[in-house]
């Protein structure tokens, strides 16, 4: 009976891993796309922020 209560342990203990390896991929996927979506979000801004007539005229008096 020793071998099988072993087995079953192992068995359980497997399954915790595998679950917990599955956590963490899918914390790390969710991690990238918010990642990768702020980082297309500052794009964006930095597009906006850009005025292409600021510096195009001089006003200067001598």
């Amino acid at each position: 009976m020793n071998i099988i209560t072993d087995i079953a342990s192992l068995s359980i203990g497997m399954k915790q891993d595998s679950l917990a390896q599955a956590l963490s991929i899918s914390l790390v996927k969710k991690t990238l796309d918010s990642s990768q979506e702020n980082s297309q979000n500052l794009i964006k801004m930095m597009e906006l922020s850009v005025n292409s007539n600021l510096g195009s005229n001089l006003d200067a008096r001598a």
